[in-house]
């Protein structure tokens, strides 16, 4: 019996570079031995339905191809299923966080043959409420500046661009008041952010979650509590050069289990996407989806780097 091989493809991002490499694609899945099939996405939420449809019929094989946006549905379709097919990633969007992480290359063949000579591994999806996100969750004003400057406006103006950005939105940037629980232990007071992160690729920034790993059960908690938009924008060059976890308004916490209580409503951005509603728990789901990644050294996960240093 073939094996299936389902491709979910969004048709207009990065430039419809996947688009043109369709034929491709699929003769790469062929000849691997899968029965090859494409599903083009038509708008929100088409993604994650054709991914559970796909669990649903017994696919062995899912291949998101798009930009973060487009894995985040996928993964949402997929979570939680009794069968959930490996999963494969080309990326095809303008920012492509979750495939940097993963060193999976931005050129289309070179991803392709990651689908078919890669190394299979298992990863943890984080939950919250119904939602499920893969890389990154966040609440507060200063999200969306965060995930606000353009990648090509950050490229030209590098620091400069938060300025621009943050100053733009100084009417809108008040601490939150919240109490967090995890694994036990609480913190209690006024933040700017909290990020709860699966990976070191955030947002552009690579070196944000330097312990993360994507399969060792636990999230990475940034607090930035709270201070003036001056420091935040010096925070974040720190955090371009990753030193911002020496800074005391930073608290980095590795937890499986993280409670969030805000005074205030927060909108949450999950994987990039608006999130909705904060939702307070957020669940670490260990190993929950198998994927094909490069076959290489990978500091994003736990056990290339006990192999490659047994005393860690």
């Amino acid at each position: 019996m073939n094996k299936k091989a389902r491709l979910i493809y969004n048709p207009s991002s990065g430039r419809e570079q996947v688009k043109r490499h369709l034929p491709l694609i699929l003769e790469t899945l062929e000849q691997e031995g899968y029965e090859a099939s494409a599903h083009a996405t038509t708008g929100p939420d088409c993604a994650k339905r054709a991914a559970a449809k796909a669990c649903e019929r017994g696919f062995d094989f899912i291949i998101a191809a798009g930009g973060d946006g487009t894995i985040h549905e996928v993964v949402n379709g997929m979570a939680g299923q009794t069968n959930r097919p490996m999963l494969g990633l080309l990326p095809g969007g303008t920012t492509n966080d979750f495939a940097r992480a993963l060193h999976i290359p931005k050129n289309i063949p070179d991803a392709c043959s990651t689908l078919v000579s890669g190394k299979e591994r298992e990863i943890d999806v984080g939950q919250v409420g119904e939602k499920y996100f893969i890389n990154i969750a966040g609440a507060g004003t200063l999200t969306e500046l965060t995930y606000e400057v353009p990648s090509r406006l950050k490229t030209m103006m590098g620091q400069m661009a938060y300025y621009v950005k943050g100053f733009e939105k100084l009417p809108r940037i008040q601490p939150t008041h919240v109490n967090i629980q995890y694994d036990g232990k609480t913190f209690e007071g006024e933040i700017m952010l909290f990020l709860v992160s699966n990976t070191n690729s955030v947002g552009g920034f690579e070196k944000l979650a330097p312990d993360a790993y994507l399969d060792d059960g636990l999230f990475d908690l940034i607090i930035i509590k709270k201070t003036n938009l001056a420091d935040v924008v010096r925070l974040t060059g720190a955090a371009m050069r990753g030193e911002h976890l020496k800074d005391e308004r930073v608290i980095y916490i590795q937890a499986a289990d993280i409670d969030i209580q805000a005074k205030n409503q927060l909108q949450m951005n999950l994987d990039g996407e608006n999130g909705g509603a904060l939702k307070e728990r957020f669940v670490n789901l260990h190993r929950h989806i198998r994927m094909m990644v490069p076959d290489q050294f990978h500091k994003c996960f736990q056990a290339d780097e006990d192999e490659k240093n047994p005393t860690r």
